[in-house]
């Protein structure tokens, strides 16, 4: 999950068309002129907990509880329909201005009970309990599993698209994501050896990286780089005398809730050693970018590719 200071990280969509019984051809759900109630087809989507959502219509309103779903909202246009959102939800710069309804780990049911909203996308880490007032409400609940990797990404963009009726918007978004990262993949062809790269998303004395099976490790590994922790699994507490002796040529990182964050790695005693210091080659990324698996995740790859070969983006 995305990091909003490491806490956050680790707690805490088809033209308006028929989705399920569309074989009709019928292009709209609204009913055309002459038809009765009966005749307009009722779709449905599954979510990640294997439950079938129905519509008789796409949402009008639509509260999100995660800030990668906001953004794949308005990347398939329809952050108009979007009442509430999460604190963290600040891309794009409307989203800043949409109520706020939870705190990526707390969710405020009353206010969201208050909204009325056609369909809550939430997701599946935190209290699954505090979903169930919102549906006691009669608000249908539809959950997304939080993305691990880029073809999870691509999946919600397919669920969420179909879920708001615009899945021609979402299957356009995937293939323009996918045509990005192989633009850069393209640019990276001739690389020889990868990079050498330490990753940091949470800073001395609790110093936290990012290993295998994780989005971030995705990122890295497509942008043509060596993760030096990506032998190790998930979220990794590392040790500063580890870091010293693994001596990345690059360091990253996505620390943004210190003062100076380069300056402190920089400034580590014994680091001076390390290749990455002697070279001034330290780089804070922007964690929105880089921890988001939503549809920027093209933008994290080259933001990662372009630090590393700058050379090959001239």
């Amino acid at each position: 999950m995305k990091k909003y200071h490491l806490f956050h990280w680790l707690t805490a969509i088809m033209l308006i068309i028929f989705l399920a019984g569309c074989q009709s051809g019928q292009s709209s759900n609204e009913p055309k002129k002459g038809d009765t109630p009966e005749q307009v087809k009722v779709y449905t989507v599954k979510d990640d907990t294997g439950k079938e959502v129905s519509f008789k219509k796409a949402p009008e309103t639509v509260i999100s509880l995660q800030p990668s779903n906001t953004e794949i909202l308005f990347a398939i246009g329809a952050g108009d329909k979007v009442i509430g959102a999460t604190e963290y939800d600040n891309y794009p710069e409307q989203a800043s201005k949409i109520e706020r309804v939870s705190d990526s780990v707390t969710i405020n049911t009353e206010k969201i009970i208050a909204l009325k909203p056609d369909i809550v996308i939430a997701y599946t880490i935190g209290d699954e309990n505090a979903l169930k007032p919102i549906e006691d409400a009669g608000i249908p609940v539809f959950v997304i599993q939080s993305a691990s990797s880029f073809e999870d990404v691509y999946g919600d963009i397919q669920q969420i698209s179909e879920v708001m009726g615009v899945k021609e918007k979402g299957e356009e978004l995937i293939t323009n994501i996918r045509t990005h990262i192989n633009d850069i993949e393209n640019k990276l062809k001739n690389i020889e050896k990868p990079k050498r790269v330490y990753f940091e998303i949470s800073p001395s004395p609790d110093i936290y990286s990012t290993g295998k099976n994780t989005f971030q490790q995705e990122i890295l590994q497509t942008a043509g780089v060596e993760n030096i922790f990506g032998n190790q699994e998930g979220w990794i507490k590392v040790s500063e005398e580890t870091v010293i002796k693994l001596n990345p040529e690059i360091i990253a990182t996505t620390v943004d809730y210190i003062e100076g964050p380069v300056a402190e790695i920089k400034a580590r005693k014994g680091w001076e050693t390390i290749e990455a210091i002697k070279k001034d080659r330290v780089y804070q990324l922007d964690s929105d970018i880089m921890s988001r698996p939503g549809p920027r995740i093209a933008e994290a790859v080259e933001l990662v590719a372009k630090m590393a070969y700058p050379e090959y983006f001239k």
